[in-house]
């Protein structure tokens, strides 16, 4: 049943109670155990163990605990057998899987809130009339037919139709998005498809009751009341895998598959040669262990790590590490508009007084000045400063008042001390008019204040046809438009009675309000045009509104481009997602319908943020690909289902977030660029010498060792590189874009090539001429040295497409350090003696020495040449 479309005498009868004494004990008993407490569902959290067994779900890590039990398996047989055993690579690899897997879990770890927090939305105790009697009972305890009692400052404990009301206005901004209190009246009829924000004789759970009273009978509670339906959505909405985890996985699968295609070719080679199977699958293992960059997962984790760091700096929070990486991919951001494209507080922008509509950003006219003296005696709300800053206390059209008279010197508390009220009649939705009866200047007026053609009615003097047109021109910019009347009286009433008071007015004028924009969102929209990424509105608000702040932020251009829930409601998923890129403004819309605005942008290929701060933006923020939601203004729902959370509900925090994001996603590329080149050439190495020489140059402890120290340090320091200047410029990723696009792959293989061909000729003079002196160990060990440090020069050529000389040698003090670093490390390997026994190297002469480093400053020399040469060809 439509509760809000039925007659009351039907709801009523439905739920089987009685409208004055409600439900007995009895029967409110047993309806408790028929439909369960009034509480939400609750999903146990997740255990650090589980959240870390989450973290191992990971192709990556699975081939790396692959390798470790291999590895562990070879030394057990190794120690049975009386052989030296190897226990320092299985030891080494379990350890970096840990080390990723709890750096993610202890990000991770305020886990989801979101149920949590829609919980503690609701009221904890409720006033319910059971067999005529008020009493207070637990929230939880409420069941469908209860009678509640409501006044202002009350939660709403569950969703229900109103019965009785008094000039009754519901908050339900966490719900619908609207800025204003949604004004109550239970005995208006409602249509069927009326959305949300309409059912003026509905009120629903978690919302607040901002002025005056009402008696309601519960129609819904627990999960299925509209929060509870959030609720639901919120629980059943899977986690997506980012675009990073899926490219990722992806690599994680070529690598697997590269390690087994080259295991099966070295086996095959082995068996032709009739080599011993146990030397075969050591150096099958070798090169498994050359194919897959150990310290990927953790070097990928650790940078994610850096840039949420980044990310706090400058006002965003970040609760999972791979959404940093997102942000970089977004093409369409999904914004809510109340709170987020604009200030949520209304505020007074243009009035109208004698024949003239002024702007109010500036001076006042002296009749402008008047009218807004005049008004903000007819207010109960106040503006108070507390340290510099406003705080608004009252319904927000009268604070928007108090707040213009405060900015042009009219201190409320100074005007009402001057011109003191004697009487008021208090605002009534029924009469849509608030009077107040004050003494100015020795005379008593009666100011009106309300709805501009119910107060117009009520003049006798001034140019109402002027006003009736000026009225509509602040409407069409969709603004709030209140009317101000006043009337001279010979005494004070005896009795305040509307009739006489609010009859025969002086017109003074229009005062026209809104919710406006944040100053900096417009450059930030143009920032996102720039940069290809589509801003899209979505709001609970009335489409007039919408539409105007849209053409003001630069989001709309034809009024075609706005489109209603209504309107939405009438289309198909087929529709909808034929006309996604046409709409610019969703107005009016529900939870529901957030959820499928962003999988329709979703389903196009687009990777979606949404913003927002309401309980009504928690559903598509957790769909989304990257939900923010607003730190100051937003409600812990909203901030429990994003995956950021903004702390200054900046819309331009996002841009700089996203700014931040492609930085990260272009520095994660260049370490994986760095570590599959390295690895490749460790690769061609092995699979080389084993077809030409039938031997390994290369030992597996001797591979772990380059791939975690000199591969690992530098990838790190290239996470931590500069943001490039250009990186708005470009257009977003593409979903399905391969983390190899753009020659990346290619030049990986290349430079592994160019490792791999300088390592073995390292070797091969090693072992095969006249500087062998020690034959094999000294092949063994200008290989690895060469290996080792040529993957070190080699990482300064992956900073930047631009010459090494023109972005700096050391703009970037990590790749300085980590070069560094990585140099004493592998000299300690190479040079000390109880470390060349376990990496079984031996000491080199100056020759050999001067040998190493030549080969090993060759990638340098080679892709500077190539850098110089491609930059001709773009410049020309």
């Amino acid at each position: 049943m439509n509760w809000y479309s039925e007659k009351q005498k039907n709801v009523i009868s439905e739920l089987g109670t009685d409208a004055v004494r409600g439900l007995s004990p009895e029967v409110a008993g047993e309806r408790l155990g028929r439909f369960g407490p009034n509480r939400l569902n609750e999903k146990p959290p997740l255990t650090f163990f589980q959240r870390l067994i989450a973290q191992m779900k990971d192709v990556m890590i699975g081939i790396l605990l692959a390798a470790a039990a291999v590895s562990l398996g070879l030394s057990i047989y190794h120690a049975v057998n009386g052989q030296e055993a190897d226990w320092i690579e299985p030891i080494v690899i379990v350890l970096i899987i840990l080390i990723n897997a709890i750096l993610g879990v202890l990000q991770e770890s305020k886990a989801e809130a979101a149920l949590e927090a829609l919980k503690q939305m609701s009221a904890p105790m409720a006033r319910v009339i059971r067999s005529g009697t008020v009493t207070s009972v637990p929230s939880s305890q409420l069941v469908p037919g209860d009678l509640i009692s409501l006044e202002a400052g009350d939660f709403v404990p569950a969703d229900c139709r109103l019965t009785e009301s008094a000039s009754l206005k519901s908050d339900e901004s966490a719900l619908t998005g609207e800025s204003v209190p949604a004004e109550k009246n239970a005995g208006t009829a409602v249509k069927e498809d009326a959305p949300l924000g309409d059912r003026v004789n509905m009120v629903y759970s978690g919302c607040a009751i901002s002025y005056g009273r009402g008696t309601a009978v519960v129609v819904e509670t627990g999960m299925h009341t509209e929060m509870g339906r959030i609720a639901a959505m919120l629980e059943n909405a899977g986690t997506e895998n980012t675009p990073l985890q899926r490219k990722l996985a992806q690599l994680g699968k070529y690598l697997g598959f590269l390690a087994l295609g080259i295991c099966a070719v070295i086996f095959a080679v082995g068996l032709l040669e009739r080599l011993p199977l146990l030397e075969m699958f050591m150096t099958a293992v070798s090169l498994a262990v050359a194919a897959i960059p150990e310290g990927l997962p953790a070097i990928v984790t650790i940078v994610l790590a850096i840039g949420v760091q980044r990310m706090v700096a400058k006002n965003a929070i970040i609760r999972r590490l791979p959404a940093v990486e997102t942000l970089g991919s977004a093409s369409v951001i999904c914004s809510d508009k109340t709170g987020t494209l604009t200030q949520n507080r209304m505020t007074l922008v243009k009035a109208y007084a004698g024949g003239e509509i002024e702007s109010l950003d500036g001076g006042l006219s002296g009749k402008i000045y008047d009218l807004i003296k005049l008004v903000t005696l007819c207010t109960d709300g106040s503006v108070e400063l507390i340290d510099g800053k406003e705080k608004h206390i009252g319904d927000p059209t009268e604070t928007a008042i108090v707040a213009c008279a405060l900015k042009n010197g009219l201190a409320k508390a100074e005007l009402f001390n001057e011109f003191p009220r004697v009487g008021e009649i208090p605002f009534d939705s029924d009469r849509k008019l608030m009077t107040t009866v004050n003494r100015i200047d020795g005379q008593l007026y009666a100011i009106v204040k309300g709805a501009p053609d119910i107060l117009m009615e009520r003049c006798t003097v001034g140019d109402i046809p002027a006003a009736l047109q000026a009225n509509e021109a602040m409407g069409r910019d969709a603004l709030r438009v209140l009317a101000v009347g006043f009337k001279l009286l010979e005494q004070v009433p005896v009795l305040f009675l509307p009739q006489e008071l609010e009859s025969g007015l002086t017109f003074a004028g229009l005062v026209g309000m809104i919710d406006p924009p944040r100053p900096e969102v417009v450059a930030s929209i143009r920032e996102c045009d720039d940069a290809g990424i589509r801003t899209v509105m979505i709001t609970g608000d009335h489409v007039v509104t919408a539409s105007a702040i849209a053409k003001e932020l630069g989001i709309l251009q034809e009024e075609s481009e706005a489109v209603t829930g209504t309107q939405l409601a009438a289309m198909s998923d087929e529709q909808l997602a034929a006309n996604i890129r046409h709409f610019r403004v969703y107005a009016r819309v529900t939870p529901s319908d957030k959820i499928r605005i962003v999988r329709a942008w979703q389903d196009a290929g687009e990777v979606v943020a949404m913003t927002g701060d309401g309980v009504n933006d928690a559903p598509a923020l957790k769909a989304a690909d990257i939900g923010c939601a607003m730190g100051i203004t937003g409600t812990d729902v909203a901030k429990g289902a994003a995956d950021m959370t903004l702390t200054d509900d900046n819309f331009s925090t996002i841009v700089t977030a996203v700014r931040e994001g492609r930085g990260i996603y272009d520095n994660i590329r260049k370490a994986v660029h760095f570590l599959l080149s390295c690895n490749f050439g460790e690769i061609v190495t092995v699979f080389i010498a084993m077809l030409l020489w039938r031997e390994s140059p290369l030992l597996p402890i001797q591979l772990l060792w380059v791939n975690l120290v000199t591969d690992s340090l530098p990838a790190l320091a290239l996470g931590m590189e500069p943001v490039e200047f250009d990186v708005m410029k470009r257009r977003p990723r593409a979903k399905n874009e391969s983390i190899f696009a753009h020659g990346v792959g290619v030049m990986a293989v290349l430079q592994g090539i160019m490792i791999g061909a300088l390592t073995l000729f390292a070797y091969y003079i090693g072992t095969r001429t006249a500087l062998a002196n020690a034959g094999l160990p000294l092949g063994e060990t200008m290989a690895l040295a060469v290996l080792s440090i040529s993957q070190l020069v080699h990482a300064f050529n992956i900073r930047s497409r631009h010459s090494l000389f023109k972005i700096g040698i050391f703009s970037n003090k990590y790749m300085v350090g980590a070069f560094i670093a990585a140099i004493l490390l592998m000299l300690f390997v190479l040079c000390v003696p109880f470390m060349q026994l376990i990496f079984e190297v031996i000491p080199m002469n100056a020759s050999e020495w001067i040998m190493v480093i030549g080969l090993s400053l060759l990638p340098l020399v080679i892709m500077e040449a190539i850098k110089g040469i491609s930059y001709l060809f773009r410049w020309r």
